[in-house]
């Protein structure tokens, strides 16, 4: 049984991950964290400060903000816990923290927890492989209007996919405000769209001569994301060496 510590757990994410954690006969929710929440919310232990943890967790699920690393890593690394990233929206001394700590723990990082997505990531990548030389690549990418990130952590991994199977040549395109030129032929266009309750939306688009092809993904429910993270909390549960593993080593694990 895999004891898993919620981080953010009065957040929507962190409401749904209690939920499927309750249900997997493989993991137990011992507690949370949550400065916000109430522990009349929860039948589980909340912990409004870092100092009230008294819990022992064998893994900690952070469906936060990003910020929290600074708070999440040093606790994890004094308990000696393994830690699943399942935020987004990290800056670029955030991702070398995280590569800093990852040199003695246990990390999983992922974008987007979705195995879903990961196959989309997959497909396209072999689809950039074929098709782009030829191909203008395009990326829409539409979530909830209260979404903070923009572009969303995926998109910026989607096109990360895209740009190494083009030896890293194009030139990222945030949106074509007051943009007035032409299409240069190296640029990758991202577009990001706000509104309602989309949980989330991820589109491909190859626009050849004559020809288009879109590869497309779409999450009804966010317990897309917490059935993952739930998968790679067990997964990161049993890793020992210390590093960054991610949805593809957890894929890997399960064939």
């Amino acid at each position: 049984m895999t004891k898993v510590l919620i981080w953010g757990i009065g957040g929507r994410m962190g409401r749904t991950l209690l939920e499927c954690l309750n249900k997997n006969e493989y993991t137990q929710a011992i507690g949370g964290v949550d400065k916000f929440a109430k522990q009349s919310d929860f039948s589980i232990p909340v912990f409004n400060n870092l100092s009230d943890i008294n819990v022992k967790a064998d893994v900690i699920i952070d469906f936060s903000r990003a910020e929290a690393i600074y708070d999440i890593l040093p606790y994890a690394k004094e308990h000696k816990i393994p830690v699943v990233l399942c935020t987004t929206g990290y800056n670029e001394l955030d991702l070398d923290y995280i590569n800093e700590m990852s040199k003695e723990l246990p990390l999983f990082k992922s974008s987007n927890m979705s195995l879903g997505i990961n196959l989309l990531i997959d497909l396209v990548k072999k689809a950039t492989n074929l098709l782009g030389e030829n191909f203008d690549i395009e990326l829409i990418e539409q979530h909830h209007n209260v979404k903070v990130d923009s572009p969303s952590g995926t998109a910026i991994t989607i096109a990360d996919a895209i740009n190494e199977e083009m030896n890293n040549t194009l030139e990222f395109k945030f949106g074509r405000h007051n943009n007035n030129e032409r299409r240069k032929k190296n640029e990758l266009g991202i577009h990001a769209v706000r509104g309602g309750t989309i949980v989330g939306r991820h589109e491909v688009l190859f626009l050849g001569n004559d020809e288009n092809i879109t590869i497309k993904h779409e999450s009804n429910s966010k317990a897309v994301f917490a059935e993952g993270a739930v998968k790679a909390s067990i997964y990161i549960a049993s890793i020992k060496k210390a590093g960054i593993y991610n949805m593809n080593d957890l894929i890997q694990s399960l064939n």
